[in-house]
């Protein structure tokens, strides 16, 4: 007998359990007793057993695979929210196949078909742009589409965000409050729903002061970029006083920048407001202040509605914005002294 031709009556036989104790022990939430359980497991390592997940899905109708689809790997906070929506789908029994994307929808439509093909049971898409069409597509199918990090008004489609508006808000209120008046702006990619968000937040709070943005630049939420757009802004002689860059990723180059390049102090001479609250943000180098993306309620919730949306075959459409709160380091400076 081959492991290939082992088969869960196989290990039944020799664990002398029942087949449908086997079953339970393959299969995440299912009860067995502890003692049943270890039988099933030596049985099975001996014989080299794996169940065929593909050939269940058949009987079930379920794969138990979610597809998750990421556009970003170089930050800090993709790579822990994807550590994290990893660990909370197979902490509820579902695989993970993970597909590369451009952030634009451009190859988006290849990806999802090869996802469709693996008759995956959900997808998350985190911080790629699909098309209204795509979406109908995947409802037809009978997939459930939740965004993270990303929200589009499609019908049937979910989203999970932090409210990037709010947050936005709230970064010039801080730098009105500390009584600044040139105050520029670097922004992430152009197509993103949460740059545009936290410009639109941002840039509508100062217009209540009657402050226009002092000079603007575009990073992309990338390092590099970031760095040559923080040169244009510092390069034409009368710098801002005060910068809200769209993440701390970015916020990284710009402060490198300034202090090694410019030989600038932060925040004595420039402040400077992020957003994410990713770990380095904390480091005594950075002391960022920042807005916190709530990463752990932000997946859950995600995992949460996929879940619904499986087990019940909704079609149920949830929006939840996620509210940002402002952790105040020492990137930030009060020019009325109060501080």
């Amino acid at each position: 007998m081959t492991k290939d031709n082992i088969t869960s009556t196989d290990v039944a036989k020799k664990a002398g359990v029942s087949q449908s104790a086997v079953s339970r022990y393959f299969t995440p939430g299912s009860s067995l007793s502890e003692k049943t359980a270890n039988k099933v497991k030596i049985a099975s390592d001996k014989l080299g057993y794996r169940p065929n997940v593909l050939a269940r899905s058949l009987i079930t109708g379920k794969s138990k695979i979610i597809g998750l689809v990421v556009a970003y790997l170089d930050t800090h906070f993709y790579t822990d929210a994807l550590e994290k929506l990893s660990n909370c789908l197979k902490a509820e029994g579902y695989h993970i196949l993970v597909f590369m994307a451009s952030k634009t929808s451009g190859n988006i439509e290849e990806v999802l078909k090869e996802i469709l093909d693996y008759q995956v049971d959900g997808i998350i898409l985190a911080s790629v742009a699909m098309s209204s069409d795509l979406a109908g597509r995947c409802q037809d199918a009978g997939v459930p589409v939740v965004l993270f990090n990303r929200g589009q008004d499609f019908k049937n489609v979910s989203s999970v965000t932090s409210d990037n508006i709010s947050g936005g808000k709230n970064a010039a209120k801080l730098f009105t409050s500390l009584g600044f008046e040139k105050i520029s702006y670097l922004s992430g990619w152009e197509g993103a729903s949460t740059q545009i968000d936290r410009e639109f937040g941002f840039v509508s709070e100062l217009k209540k002061s009657g402050i226009k943005l002092f000079s603007r630049e575009t990073g992309n939420y990338k390092y590099v970029e970031a760095q040559i757009a923080t040169r244009k802004m510092f390069n034409k002689g009368d710098y801002p006083e005060a910068i809200f860059v769209a993440n701390d990723h970015m916020a990284f180059a710009a402060m490198d920048v300034i202090r090694y390049e410019f030989k600038l102090k932060i925040p004595q001479d420039i402040s400077v407001i992020g957003y994410d609250d990713v770990p380095p943000a904390s480091w005594s180098s950075y002391s960022l202040t920042t807005l916190k993306q709530r990463t752990d309620d932000m997946v859950t919730e995600t995992v949460r509605i996929l879940k619904e949306n499986i087990e019940e075959n909704s079609e149920k459409t949830t929006r939840i914005k996620i509210d940002s709160p402002l952790i105040i380091r020492n990137s930030t400076k009060n020019l009325k002294g109060l501080k």
